[in-house]
């Protein structure tokens, strides 16, 4: 399986994840052309998608959807409580109802020889959802906007080959950084977003001897930077009560407005 971040971080999420046969996307929230050029840019297009799997109805997610929805008649999956939520948001515009197939949390579905496990998580939003993919004995998650993670996270998460996980902000910064305070609240709260460190603490949770590659996404702009995210996982991850070390896996951070690593296992 492969994965690419087309786009990660507040301001919009775009991510690739397909075998050589079934091309996915997880989410659809920049403009369709940086979508198209995200895609040619590792040899695909946008009009080879065999879907969008939405994670919720937010703007950061589903900015380009309804041009894409329009332009190339990509099914699209989400929580049925998402999807109304998207075809009552004006910005999507007129999309044709038949292309959305609703899906519920914690039930398989299949999209060409991947397996997709959609499952819950604590985020303000209608029925918001991460993604865990399959293919053969490869496994791949997306998983951001986590208010915060419990024992359930924790179990959808085991036995990855990759790993996109969210580490949204540093918590001091935004502390003290000039957001107003309700917003501030709502990041910090259980249906938030998860900082550094609580990204950290859930990854060694999550580590295992065979896991190739953490990628850290949906970074705050305003609120956090690359280095900062990078060195706090990794702290939070030899500090905590696993038996691994920061250094032995391979950790990258996400690009907000690039292309990421291709990452195939």
């Amino acid at each position: 399986m492969d994965l690419c971040s087309i786009a990660s971080g507040s301001s919009g999420n775009c991510i690739y994840a397909g075998t050589d046969d079934c091309h996915l996307l997880v989410d659809a929230g920049i403009s369709g052309k940086r979508i198209e050029n995200g895609l040619n840019s590792i040899g695909l297009k946008t009009a080879e998608m065999d879907g969008i799997l939405i994670t919720h109805e937010h703007s950061d997610h589903i900015a380009g959807l309804g041009v894409v929805a329009r332009k190339y008649g990509i099914p699209m999956y989400g929580t049925k409580e998402t999807i109304d939520a998207i075809l009552h948001t004006s910005s999507v515009g007129k999309v044709d109802e038949s292309l959305f197939h609703p899906i519920l949390p914690d039930e398989a579905f299949t999209i060409g020889d991947i397996t997709v496990k959609p499952f819950s998580i604590s985020h303000d939003a209608a029925n918001p959802v991460a993604y865990v993919m399959e293919h053969d004995t490869k496994k791949v998650a997306v998983a951001t906007d986590l208010g915060k993670y419990d024992d359930y996270i924790i179990d959808k998460l085991q036995g990855l080959d990759v790993l996109l996980l969210e580490a949204n902000h540093d918590i001091r910064m935004l502390q003290a950084g000039s957001y107003p305070y309700p917003l501030k609240r709502r990041i910090l709260g259980e249906r938030g977003h998860l900082s550094n460190e609580a990204s950290g603490q859930l990854l060694g949770k999550v580590l295992h001897d065979k896991i190739k590659k953490i990628i850290l996404g949906h970074l705050s702009k305003e609120n956090n930077y690359a280095k900062l995210a990078y060195e706090t996982v990794r702290l939070e991850v030899t500090m905590g009560d696993n038996p691994y070390d920061g250094s032995d896996f391979s950790i990258s951070v996400a690009k907000r407005d690039e292309v990421s690593e291709f990452v195939s296992v």
